[in-house]
Protein backbone atom coordinates (compact mmCIF):
# COMPACT_ATOMS: atom_id res chain seq x y z
CA UNK A 1 0.00 0.00 0.00
CA UNK A 2 1.45 3.59 -0.91
CA UNK A 3 2.94 4.97 2.27
CA UNK A 4 3.09 9.08 2.87
CA UNK A 5 5.92 9.46 0.33
CA UNK A 6 4.26 7.83 -2.55
CA UNK A 7 0.63 9.67 -1.94
CA UNK A 8 2.49 12.97 -1.71
CA UNK A 9 4.20 12.48 -4.65
CA UNK A 10 0.97 11.83 -6.28
CA UNK A 11 -0.75 14.74 -4.64
CA UNK A 12 2.08 16.89 -6.13
CA UNK A 13 1.67 15.65 -9.39
CA UNK A 14 -2.03 16.26 -9.87
CA UNK A 15 -1.70 20.15 -8.58
CA UNK A 16 -0.67 21.92 -11.54
CA UNK A 17 -3.10 20.50 -13.62
CA UNK A 18 -6.03 20.23 -11.02
CA UNK A 19 -5.79 22.66 -8.47
CA UNK A 20 -7.47 25.92 -9.71
CA UNK A 21 -8.93 24.14 -12.30
CA UNK A 22 -12.71 23.78 -12.74
CA UNK A 23 -13.92 19.90 -13.74
CA UNK A 24 -15.79 20.13 -16.77
CA UNK A 25 -16.89 16.42 -16.68
CA UNK A 26 -16.92 13.78 -13.88
CA UNK A 27 -17.14 10.06 -15.55
CA UNK A 28 -18.00 7.60 -12.56
CA UNK A 29 -17.50 3.64 -14.48
CA UNK A 30 -18.61 1.80 -11.65
CA UNK A 31 -20.71 2.16 -8.61
CA UNK A 32 -18.20 1.15 -5.98
CA UNK A 33 -14.36 0.66 -5.04
CA UNK A 34 -13.12 -0.62 -2.02
CA UNK A 35 -16.88 0.48 -0.44
CA UNK A 36 -19.76 2.74 -2.80
CA UNK A 37 -19.04 6.05 -4.00
CA UNK A 38 -20.93 8.48 -2.78
CA UNK A 39 -24.63 9.34 -4.47
CA UNK A 40 -25.05 11.35 -7.35
CA UNK A 41 -20.97 11.48 -7.49
CA UNK A 42 -20.98 12.68 -10.93
CA UNK A 43 -22.98 15.54 -10.46
CA UNK A 44 -21.60 16.57 -7.30
CA UNK A 45 -18.02 16.90 -8.90
CA UNK A 46 -19.00 18.33 -12.81
CA UNK A 47 -18.73 22.00 -12.87
CA UNK A 48 -16.67 22.66 -9.64
CA UNK A 49 -13.27 24.00 -9.24
CA UNK A 50 -10.63 22.64 -6.96
CA UNK A 51 -9.94 24.96 -4.74
CA UNK A 52 -7.10 23.52 -3.35
CA UNK A 53 -5.28 20.36 -2.76
CA UNK A 54 -3.56 18.67 -0.27
CA UNK A 55 -2.69 15.47 1.88
CA UNK A 56 -3.70 14.31 5.05
CA UNK A 57 -1.67 10.93 6.43
CA UNK A 58 -2.41 8.64 3.38
CA UNK A 59 -5.27 10.35 1.87
CA UNK A 60 -5.63 13.46 -0.87
CA UNK A 61 -7.70 15.71 -0.34
CA UNK A 62 -9.39 17.80 -2.90
CA UNK A 63 -11.12 21.36 -1.38
CA UNK A 64 -14.48 22.09 -4.04
CA UNK A 65 -15.88 25.27 -4.60
CA UNK A 66 -19.12 23.50 -3.67
CA UNK A 67 -17.77 23.61 0.09
CA UNK A 68 -17.14 19.78 -0.29
CA UNK A 69 -13.76 18.09 -0.27
CA UNK A 70 -12.64 14.46 -2.35
CA UNK A 71 -11.28 12.21 -0.36
CA UNK A 72 -9.06 9.51 -2.48
CA UNK A 73 -7.44 7.26 -0.99
CA UNK A 74 -5.25 5.34 -3.59
CA UNK A 75 -5.73 1.54 -1.79
CA UNK A 76 -3.19 -1.38 -3.45
CA UNK A 77 -2.73 -0.44 -6.67
CA UNK A 78 -4.97 3.28 -7.44
CA UNK A 79 -2.98 5.10 -9.76
CA UNK A 80 -3.66 8.66 -10.71
CA UNK A 81 -2.63 9.09 -13.92
CA UNK A 82 -2.86 12.32 -16.26
CA UNK A 83 -3.05 12.95 -20.01
CA UNK A 84 -2.72 16.81 -20.65
CA UNK A 85 -2.73 16.49 -24.22
CA UNK A 86 -6.31 18.73 -25.19
CA UNK A 87 -8.76 15.86 -26.38
CA UNK A 88 -8.43 17.01 -30.41
CA UNK A 89 -4.63 15.78 -30.38
CA UNK A 90 -5.36 12.51 -28.76
CA UNK A 91 -3.21 10.19 -30.71
CA UNK A 92 -5.71 7.56 -29.69
CA UNK A 93 -9.54 7.65 -28.99
CA UNK A 94 -10.35 9.54 -25.25
CA UNK A 95 -13.58 8.11 -25.33
CA UNK A 96 -12.16 4.83 -24.75
CA UNK A 97 -12.23 3.45 -21.40
CA UNK A 98 -9.68 0.85 -19.83
CA UNK A 99 -11.00 -1.99 -17.73
CA UNK A 100 -9.69 -0.96 -14.42
CA UNK A 101 -10.48 3.02 -15.52
CA UNK A 102 -12.68 3.67 -12.47
CA UNK A 103 -13.11 7.39 -12.31
CA UNK A 104 -11.90 9.92 -14.94
CA UNK A 105 -12.00 14.08 -14.57
CA UNK A 106 -12.01 15.87 -17.66
CA UNK A 107 -10.56 19.30 -16.58
CA UNK A 108 -11.13 22.58 -18.11
CA UNK A 109 -8.20 23.17 -20.37
CA UNK A 110 -8.98 19.04 -21.55
CA UNK A 111 -6.48 17.64 -19.47
CA UNK A 112 -7.69 14.27 -18.35
CA UNK A 113 -7.04 12.60 -15.04
CA UNK A 114 -7.54 8.98 -14.43
CA UNK A 115 -8.05 7.14 -11.31
CA UNK A 116 -7.09 3.28 -12.60
CA UNK A 117 -6.90 0.92 -9.93
CA UNK A 118 -6.76 -3.16 -10.99
CA UNK A 119 -7.34 -4.36 -7.82
CA UNK A 120 -10.26 -1.93 -6.72
CA UNK A 121 -8.94 -1.39 -3.09
CA UNK A 122 -8.79 2.34 -3.50
CA UNK A 123 -11.80 4.53 -2.26
CA UNK A 124 -13.47 8.11 -2.80
CA UNK A 125 -15.93 10.39 -0.62
CA UNK A 126 -17.07 13.66 -0.47
CA UNK A 127 -17.30 15.23 2.80
CA UNK A 128 -18.23 18.71 3.70
CA UNK A 129 -15.09 20.72 3.70
CA UNK A 130 -15.43 22.00 7.53
CA UNK A 131 -16.33 18.68 8.67
CA UNK A 132 -13.27 17.03 7.53
CA UNK A 133 -11.59 16.25 10.99
CA UNK A 134 -14.64 14.52 12.15
CA UNK A 135 -14.69 11.79 8.74
CA UNK A 136 -14.36 8.56 10.07
CA UNK A 137 -11.04 7.66 7.99
CA UNK A 138 -9.49 11.26 9.71
CA UNK A 139 -10.59 11.58 12.92
CA UNK A 140 -8.56 9.59 14.82
CA UNK A 141 -4.86 9.88 13.12
CA UNK A 142 -2.60 11.48 14.66
CA UNK A 143 0.15 14.06 13.75
CA UNK A 144 1.59 14.69 10.20
CA UNK A 145 4.79 14.10 10.71
CA UNK A 146 6.40 16.17 8.67
CA UNK A 147 4.57 19.31 10.67
CA UNK A 148 5.08 21.18 13.64
CA UNK A 149 2.89 19.27 15.82
CA UNK A 150 5.39 15.81 15.55
CA UNK A 151 8.23 16.77 18.13
CA UNK A 152 10.49 14.95 20.64
CA UNK A 153 8.35 15.69 23.20
CA UNK A 154 4.77 14.57 21.62
CA UNK A 155 6.31 11.09 20.77
CA UNK A 156 8.12 10.56 24.14
CA UNK A 157 4.44 11.08 25.68
CA UNK A 158 3.16 8.75 23.10
CA UNK A 159 5.56 6.02 23.66
CA UNK A 160 6.32 6.20 27.30
CA UNK A 161 3.43 3.91 28.84
CA UNK A 162 3.75 1.01 25.26
CA UNK A 163 4.17 -2.22 26.01
CA UNK A 164 4.07 -2.98 21.51
CA UNK A 165 7.25 -3.38 19.79
CA UNK A 166 8.59 -0.14 18.39
CA UNK A 167 7.89 -0.92 15.12
CA UNK A 168 3.92 -1.58 15.55
CA UNK A 169 4.08 1.50 17.51
CA UNK A 170 5.10 3.93 14.19
CA UNK A 171 2.95 2.18 12.55
CA UNK A 172 -0.07 2.82 14.88
CA UNK A 173 -1.76 5.84 12.48
CA UNK A 174 -2.93 7.33 15.80
CA UNK A 175 0.17 7.45 17.12
CA UNK A 176 1.42 9.59 13.83
CA UNK A 177 0.06 9.75 10.20
CA UNK A 178 1.04 7.79 7.07
CA UNK A 179 4.23 6.07 8.29
CA UNK A 180 4.33 2.61 6.19
CA UNK A 181 6.14 -0.82 6.40
CA UNK A 182 8.83 0.66 4.37
CA UNK A 183 9.61 3.83 6.06
CA UNK A 184 9.28 2.57 9.68
CA UNK A 185 12.36 -0.17 8.83
CA UNK A 186 14.56 2.37 7.53
CA UNK A 187 13.93 4.79 10.25
CA UNK A 188 14.66 2.15 12.78
CA UNK A 189 17.85 1.14 11.13
CA UNK A 190 19.18 4.59 10.92
CA UNK A 191 18.61 5.33 14.56
CA UNK A 192 20.27 1.95 15.46
CA UNK A 193 17.06 0.66 17.24
CA UNK A 194 15.64 -2.71 16.98
CA UNK A 195 12.38 -3.28 15.81
CA UNK A 196 11.55 -5.54 18.34
CA UNK A 197 12.67 -3.44 21.36
CA UNK A 198 9.45 -2.22 23.56
CA UNK A 199 8.03 1.40 22.97
CA UNK A 200 8.43 2.26 26.79
CA UNK A 201 11.81 1.22 27.28
CA UNK A 202 13.47 3.51 24.74
CA UNK A 203 15.15 6.36 26.65
CA UNK A 204 14.31 9.94 25.98
CA UNK A 205 17.29 10.33 24.07
CA UNK A 206 16.86 7.40 21.59
CA UNK A 207 13.16 8.38 20.97
CA UNK A 208 14.12 11.80 20.38
CA UNK A 209 16.37 10.30 17.69
CA UNK A 210 13.69 8.70 15.53
CA UNK A 211 11.92 12.71 15.26
CA UNK A 212 14.88 13.74 12.60
CA UNK A 213 15.72 10.54 10.95
CA UNK A 214 11.13 10.26 10.46
CA UNK A 215 11.56 13.75 8.85
CA UNK A 216 14.80 12.81 6.88
CA UNK A 217 13.74 9.13 5.45
CA UNK A 218 10.60 10.96 4.45
CA UNK A 219 11.84 13.88 2.98
CA UNK A 220 14.71 11.65 1.02
CA UNK A 221 11.77 9.38 -0.43
CA UNK A 222 9.26 12.34 -1.55
CA UNK A 223 12.58 13.92 -3.65
CA UNK A 224 12.69 10.93 -5.08
CA UNK A 225 9.38 10.12 -6.10
CA UNK A 226 8.56 7.65 -4.09
CA UNK A 227 9.19 3.29 -3.88
CA UNK A 228 8.74 1.36 -6.80
CA UNK A 229 7.77 -2.32 -5.66
CA UNK A 230 4.72 -3.12 -7.35
CA UNK A 231 2.20 -0.29 -8.11
CA UNK A 232 2.85 2.75 -7.32
CA UNK A 233 3.58 5.09 -10.28
CA UNK A 234 4.09 8.73 -10.38
CA UNK A 235 1.13 10.86 -12.76
CA UNK A 236 3.38 10.56 -15.27
CA UNK A 237 3.85 6.92 -15.13
CA UNK A 238 7.08 7.00 -14.33
CA UNK A 239 8.54 4.91 -11.15
CA UNK A 240 9.75 6.34 -7.59
CA UNK A 241 13.39 6.09 -6.92
CA UNK A 242 13.58 5.67 -3.86
CA UNK A 243 13.68 1.49 -3.54
CA UNK A 244 17.23 1.97 -4.81
CA UNK A 245 18.00 3.75 -1.30
CA UNK A 246 16.73 1.16 0.64
CA UNK A 247 19.15 0.35 3.40
CA UNK A 248 17.42 -2.83 5.02
CA UNK A 249 13.97 -2.77 3.52
CA UNK A 250 13.59 -5.73 1.58
CA UNK A 251 17.42 -7.08 1.51
CA UNK A 252 17.59 -10.10 3.35
CA UNK A 253 20.68 -11.78 3.94
CA UNK A 254 22.36 -8.63 2.70
CA UNK A 255 25.52 -7.02 4.11
CA UNK A 256 24.39 -4.36 6.47
CA UNK A 257 25.23 -0.99 4.62
CA UNK A 258 26.09 1.36 7.63
CA UNK A 259 29.70 2.10 7.69
CA UNK A 260 31.99 -0.18 10.32
CA UNK A 261 28.55 -2.98 10.64
CA UNK A 262 29.62 -6.55 9.90
CA UNK A 263 26.02 -7.37 10.63
CA UNK A 264 23.92 -9.00 7.84
CA UNK A 265 20.33 -7.97 7.28
CA UNK A 266 17.54 -10.49 8.68
CA UNK A 267 13.67 -10.72 8.25
CA UNK A 268 11.37 -11.58 11.02
CA UNK A 269 7.19 -11.11 10.77
CA UNK A 270 5.76 -8.61 13.41
CA UNK A 271 2.10 -8.55 13.04
CA UNK A 272 1.84 -10.14 10.04
CA UNK A 273 4.36 -7.80 7.99
CA UNK A 274 8.15 -8.65 7.68
CA UNK A 275 10.67 -6.44 9.45
CA UNK A 276 14.06 -5.92 7.67
CA UNK A 277 17.20 -5.05 10.75
CA UNK A 278 20.35 -5.79 11.27
CA UNK A 279 20.60 -7.21 14.18
CA UNK A 280 24.76 -6.27 14.91
CA UNK A 281 23.66 -2.34 15.16
CA UNK A 282 20.12 -2.81 15.74
CA UNK A 283 19.36 -3.10 18.98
Amino acid sequence: MPELPEVETVMRGLQPVMEGKRIAKADVNRPDLRWPFPPQMSERLTGQTITSMRRRSKYILADLSSKETLLIHLGMSGRMLIDEVPTAEFHANPDLVGKHDHVVFTMQDGARITFNDARRFGAMDLIPTDGIERHWLIEKIGPEPLGNQFDESYLQSKLKSRNMPIKSALLDQRIVAGLGNIYVCEVLHRTGISPKRKAGSLGAKRVASLVPAIRDVLAEAIEAGGSSLRDHRQTNGELGYFQHNFAVYDREDHACAKPGCTGRIKRIVQSGRSSFYCSTCQR
